[in-house]
């Protein structure tokens, strides 16, 4: 716990004596202390409105309350400089600043993991992207990958154990089409006759597959019949398309602790094994010659068939599976990151996890948004290079990882976000990621000619004292908070938002100060050691979601 957190816990508690010494309210009936930082700095550092949650207790009114808890508050232990009493009750601490010089020793000798949480011992798995290795990643999957990766950094550094998890759908009939388009390709390829399939794959990346298979192997594939010649086929073509999907995500700043496939499910019966585990927990009933399963009982809107009349399963039945099987490798927490049109899947997959023995809490499932894709001020349908949808690829060569990873992070991910690409590549800022960055390359500048002035890291800090330093020194502060809210609110925004707050304090720091001063050296070094602190903090912030912190622009 840095300084900071311990002054804002160390006034909670003074808060919390001053309810008992005044009789407002006993320790039973104490409600939580909440602490908030007003945006107008007039009204403190921070505000309570502890008055109105007592109202009620203490039969008083919010205001007589306030004077109550002013009178009976140890300013001193709680490093209380003034106590304002706004409106109708709620109260305003100004609070002495002196403590937060602490914070600078505690950023650099924490360095890269200045911001994380003790560990919490509690195993989530997250599962995002997993797409139909049948083609190239598009804007959608490029927001979950976004937003995924960074959930994921985020819940590391709050403490989580976490796993990152990618689904391969490689049971259905994507990859039949697949497969049947792979085997046209390399007929045609080949000199031979031979029509795409009605479904078939159009993409250019099916057609070189077919001419790389006629340099590997030449015609020998005609030698196999029909089903050796489908399994070659079908793992050939897989393989490929993976190959270009972890390339793209491994480039994209994403990877995964485990692939998972759909395939495996069948394989090893465990299918079957979960669903006879819900016959025989009276989960499931025959009618009209089919397999339901009850999930009106878990509050879905109707029953849902899991085996149809002719043998064959619905797409809930191998996902039922998949999430025993998830449940089962002991993750207390369950996140997918799904698509917007898998709105309506979440009751079902939900009473199947209750319907199995678990708690419907277990599984969590985020929403990504649609992303609408803006040039030259007009929405963006189509690719102009190849007519068809923008890939991951497309707008990585166009506008850089960083602007991606930045821009699909920065709101939240159940809302739809307008992706400006023009704003993406400009130097200026209105760019929120050139902004950031720029703030850390800005430090790095001054580092460097504070090297040059043969400052060292011997500094006094209490001649941090200007209202800017203590304005930064507060967002630094802020950190380590900001990343628990975002685990515990799954909310990837809440670390932009900062990156920016802290990049805008750091920028009015040096508008207004004059950093180094070859005639004052030793505020100069006290600064110079902040500077560092801020260094360390912005990259911190920027390793979390993904982007790079460059020393130079």
């Amino acid at each position: 716990m840095n300084s900071v957190e311990q002054k804002k816990e160390q006034l909670k508690e003074e808060i919390k004596q001053a309810v008992i010494k005044a009789n407002l309210a006993s320790e039973s009936e104490m409600p939580e202390v909440i602490l908030e930082s007003p945006k107008d700095k007039a009204h403190g550092d921070y505000a309570t409105n502890m008055a109105m949650q007592l109202a009620r207790i203490a039969k008083k009114a919010p205001r007589a309350i306030a004077e109550d808890l002013k009178a009976n508050l140890d300013m001193t232990k709680a490093g209380i400089k003034q106590i304002d009493i706004a409106g109708p009750g709620f109260i305003n601490f100004f609070m002495d600043t002196a403590y937060l010089t602490e914070l600078i020793p505690t950023i650099l000798d924490k360095g890269n993991n200045y911001g994380r949480s003790a560990d919490k011992n509690e195993k989530i798995q997250v599962e995002f992207v997993s797409a139909n290795p049948t083609g190239s990643l598009h804007l959608g999957h490029a927001r979950g990958a976004a937003v995924g990766d960074t959930l994921c950094n985020v819940l590391d550094r709050a403490g989580y154990d976490v796993s990152r998890e990618y689904y391969i759908n490689d049971a259905g009939n994507q990859i039949h089409n697949l497969t049947v388009s792979l085997e046209a390709r390399y007929m045609q390829a080949l000199g031979k006759e031979k029509d795409m399939p009605e479904d078939g794959y159009q993409g250019q990346d099916i057609v070189q597959f077919g001419k790389d298979l006629v340099e590997k192997e030449g015609d020998r594939l005609l030698q196999l019949n029909d089903k050796e010649r489908y399994a070659y086929f079908r793992e050939y073509g897989l393989e490929r398309e993976l190959e270009k999907l972890k390339k793209d995500l491994k480039e994209f700043g994403v990877e995964f602790d485990v692939w998972f496939s759909e395939t495996s499910l069948y394989q090893s019966n465990k299918i079957d094994n979960v669903l006879a585990k819900l016959k025989e927990r009276g989960e499931t009933f025959e009618q009209d010659g089919a397999t339901w399963f009850r999930s009106t009982t878990y509050g879905d809107d109707k029953d849902r068939v899991l085996i149809k009349g002719d043998g064959s399963y619905t797409y809930l039945t191998p996902d039922i599976a998949y999430h025993q099987d998830k449940l089962s490798r002991g993750f207390d927490k369950l996140i997918n990151i799904w698509g917007a049109d898998h709105h309506g899947y979440i009751p079902r997959m939900k009473a199947a996890i209750e319907a199995l023995g678990y708690k419907r809490e277990q599984l969590e499932v985020e929403i990504i948004q649609m992303v609408n894709l803006f040039k030259d001020g007009e929405k963006m349908k189509m690719s102009k290079r190849t007519g068809k949808a923008v890939t991951l690829r497309e707008l990585m060569d166009e506008v850089g990882i960083d602007a991606m990873r930045y821009f699909f992070s920065m709101r939240s991910s159940d809302s739809h976000l307008d992706f400006d690409m023009d704003l993406a590549v400009s130097r200026s800022n209105e760019n929120p990621v050139y902004y950031v960055q720029y703030a850390h390359a800005r430090v790095c500048s001054i580092l460097r000619q504070g090297e040059e002035m043969g400052l060292t890291e011997d500094a006094d800090l209490s001649l941090i004292t200007s209202e800017k330093e203590m304005d930064l020194l507060k967002k630094l502060g802020e950190l380590p908070e900001a990343i628990a809210e975002a685990a515990e609110k799954r909310m990837t925004h809440r670390i932009t938002n900062y990156a920016f707050e802290l990049a805008q304090a750091l920028h009015s720091f040096y508008n207004a100060e004059r950093v180094l001063d070859s005639e004052d050296l030793a505020k100069s070094a006290a600064r110079f050691k902040l500077m560092k602190a801020v260094r360390q903090t912005i990259q911190n912030t920027l390793e979390i979601i993904g982007v790079t912190a460059p020393e130079k622009m």
